[in-house]
Parts: structure tokens; C-alpha cells; sequence
């Protein structure tokens, strides 16, 4: 696949991005790439136009296809898998969004849960820490209760909460 500049400056800023979120630069370069392309291609076209090694290729389509960010797909008379990479940006950022929310929100809120019940049995911490537990502990909850009613709306009423929000930011200042 040849690459313009255009398609290689995201790319690249795809794979910088991905290692600020904790995702490895290869995997989120694949990902870029994958999301550009016109069609799904194969582990060795990824490889060649990223040059990136094939076994590193294979790890990181594995990867993205765990998260739900890529499919795999066949070709009739070829062999191989192909990939292509979720195309919509609001179902790609929704998909990324409930990852997180599912690998480290939600052990947080259950951990911190164990932790307010001990602390019902706990005569040794300082009331402000279990205070500062507690309060975490019903941010994360509200966050959470948030995003599960947020997250069924469909997508144009998402756009105009949006654009509503904008505006009342305005006007409050």
C-alpha cells in the first residue's frame, strides 16, 4: 500500500498517541493504518508498508482484534486472514471507550467497594482517608452510572447533547 505524507504524519501521530494511552506504537500504527485503508489487507502488506516485523505485526493484530478494533476476514483462493479496522470513528471510540471502562474502571470501583466494606470493620485509618475512599468511591460510581445511561443513547441524540453542552458552557461561563 502506498502511503502519502498525509496518511503517514497520522500514522505516526497515531503510534505517538497510542503509547500516551498505554498502547504499544506498533500496534497503534497498525491500527492507523488499518483504519485508512480503502480494504483489509494481510500480516505481510502491513509489515511491508510499515516496516514493521511480521511477528510483531501478528502480535499486534491479535491485540486489536482482542479490543474489537479489527476484524479478521478471508479472501476466496487465499489462505490468509486479512484485517480491517472498525471504519466508524464513533463505534471505534465507543469500542475503545468500553475496554477501558470494562479493564480499569470497573475493577477499580469493584476494589474500592472491598475497601468501603472494610473500612465499616476498620478502627485504625484516619477518618479522612476513609473519607477521600468513600468520595472516590461515589465519582467513580456516578462515572460509571453516567456512561451505562450515556452509552444506549442513539447517535444523533449523542451529537446534540453535545452541541447542547457547548452552548450552556458558554453561557455559564
Amino acid at each position: 500500500m502506498k502511503l502519502t505524507p498525509v496518511m503517514q504524519r497520522y500514522i505516526v501521530h497515531w503510534g505517538e498517541m497510542g503509547t500516551r494511552w498505554g498502547v504499544n506504537r506498533s500496534v497503534a500504527q497498525i491500527h492507523a493504518l488499518l483504519f485508512l485503508s480503502p480494504e483489509a489487507l494481510h500480516a505481510d502488506e502491513i509489515s511491508d508498508t510499515l516496516g514493521i516485523a511480521r511477528s510483531n505485526v501478528s502480535v499486534g493484530l491479535r491485540e486489536l482484534t482482542t479490543w474489537k478494533l479489527v476484524h479478521a476476514t478471508q479472501v476466496l483462493g487465499d489462505r490468509r486472514d486479512y484485517f480491517r479496522a472498525e471504519q466508524d470513528t464513533w463505534e471505534m471510540i465507543r469500542t475503545v471507550v468500553e475496554g477501558r471502562k470494562r479493564r480499569e474502571l470497573d475493577p477499580t470501583i469493584a476494589a474500592l467497594r472491598e475497601c468501603q466494606a472494610m473500612l465499616a470493620q476498620d478502627g485504625e485509618t484516619p477518618e479522612a482517608v476513609k473519607k477521600r475512599i468513600v468520595a472516590q468511591l461515589e465519582f467513580l460510581e456516578s462515572l460509571s452510572q453516567w456512561y451505562a445511561r450515556i452509552s444506549t443513547l442513539p447517535r444523533a441524540t449523542l451529537i446534540k447533547m453535545m452541541r447542547l453542552g457547548e452552548k450552556i458552557a458558554r453561557i455559564v461561563g
